[in-house]
């Protein structure tokens, strides 16, 4: 379905009003945010994304038919799924390399609006170049699934690094080649002057950190909801309101760990799924058969992932809890 350009403009700059009210009215003071504040905000962010799934239903339609109308809504909230999901497991890596560099709680939220602003720049990258590759190369589908899979076996069988270093990653090591970087963080700025040379400061090399995450976790979450719709619309819509959501899910995440202890197993399970769903669909397709997992079967599957994992979590600290009071 070709969406008209009017559509992107009105997203784009709700996006860009939602941005300026966080940061300016919402967050303008380096506050830390508590988590009752993060869940509630947690919850507006998921709301927005379910209000525009269904004004996504109601538009789609009343232009076309209703049966497109709901099969772009589920593709809409299978992507947002998908995202918000894989997006909780990179929240980890935010939580190791802020204190890895121990930046403050009330200067964290200005460094994750930044990384957001990019990330919002690279996700339509990435999706336009994804979709344009796919409508070319049909085959494409089959590396993404391989990819998918590969990276879900790898996920599970992986073991948890020793010890946690950011400047062992290639990205920082070069950048600090390029410009010298202080150790003073006492003040909320990315570059300072000293005897006139010019320095990047943590809150910069966090920053950086955090883009070159999003930047290899793109590379799984973009291909996966790929596999759920081919229109660039829905996919970059679905990833952004993901996106939006982070920062509040980053400080909800701070007080809720214990529920997502068992939360890889279930990602490695959504990505192998998928994979093997973008590979079956694409070989279907091309030979002719009737096999065909459909979005809402995915849907389906990546809701009993999560919440098998939820409930794992809850029922282990459980069990743990009362050992302990033996």
């Amino acid at each position: 379905m070709e969406v008209p350009f009017s559509f992107w403009i009105g997203f784009v700059a709700f996006v860009l009003l939602m941005l300026v009210l966080d940061l300016f009215v919402f967050h303008k003071k380096n506050t830390a945010i508590k988590v009752k504040s993060a869940l509630l905000w947690s919850v507006f962010w998921i709301g927005l994304a379910i209000i525009f799934n269904f004004g996504i239903y109601l538009v789609v339609g009343n232009l076309v038919n209703f049966d497109l109308g709901r099969q772009k809504a589920t593709e809409f909230l299978t992507g947002y799924l998908i995202e918000e999901s894989l997006s909780v497991d990179n929240l980890f890596v935010f939580l190791m390399i802020f204190s890895y560099f121990k930046i403050e709680p009330k200067y964290q939220h200005k460094i994750l609006f930044w990384g957001i602003i990019g990330a919002i720049i690279m996700r339509g990258i990435f999706i336009f170049a994804g979709v344009a590759l796919i409508n070319k190369f049909a085959w494409v589908m089959y590396i993404f699934g391989a990819f998918l899979i590969f990276t879900g076996l790898k996920m599970l069988f992986e073991k948890e690094d020793a010890e946690f270093n950011p400047n062992e990653n290639i990205v920082i090591r070069l950048f600090k080649k390029i410009i010298p970087v202080t150790n003073d963080n006492s003040k909320p700025q990315f570059f300072v002057m000293k005897n006139r040379i010019l320095y990047a400061t943590p809150f910069f090399v966090v920053l950086l950190f955090i883009e070159v995450s999003d930047l290899i976790f793109a590379v799984d979450s973009i291909p996966a909801v790929l596999s759920v719709s081919k229109d660039p619309f829905i996919v970059y819509t679905s990833n952004i309101f993901a996106i939006l959501g982070l920062r509040s899910l980053y400080f909800a995440l701070s007080g809720i760990m214990d529920y997502f202890q068992y939360l890889k197993y279930a990602l490695s399970g959504i990505l192998t799924f998928i994979g093997f769903k973008m590979c079956l669909n694409e070989f279907s397709i091309d030979f002719g058969y009737s096999y065909h997992i459909s979005n809402l079967s995915s849907l389906g599957v990546i809701v009993i992932f999560l919440t098998a994992s939820i409930l794992l979590s809850v029922y282990v600290n459980k069990r743990a809890e009362s050992k302990s009071v033996k």
